[in-house]
């Protein structure tokens, strides 16, 4: 990337030759710009399993399907970050599972 030396803006390529885009300066070589862009792989979401539910926290809230008044919790960032968080709920009777967005 190069600069305009009287003012400081970011040159950019004109018909011929780079520019200023605010000043009249003017150089006499085409811009010679390269970019690079790292990306990682997204991993995956890990799913729980069996064995950690003794880690999870209970809670009282009944079960969709059995009616059962107490379920495991956890929470996860699924939208944008200024939004609430997911609650996940799992039955500790059936193993029903559903989420919560409030």
């Amino acid at each position: 990337m190069e600069f305009c030396p009287k003012c400081g803006a970011v040159l950019i390529q004109k018909t011929k030759n780079a520019g200023c885009p605010r000043c009249s300066y003017s150089s006499g070589e085409k811009l010679k710009i390269k970019t690079c862009e790292l990306i990682e792989e997204k991993k995956d979401t890990p799913i729980l399993c069996d064995k950690d539910e003794e880690f999870l926290p209970i809670t009282e809230e009944k079960c969709q399907k059995c009616k059962h008044p107490k379920a495991y919790f956890w929470t996860r960032q699924t939208r944008s970050a200024d939004e609430a968080e997911t609650k996940f709920f799992k039955c500790v009777k059936c193993s029903h599972t559903w989420k919560s967005y409030r």
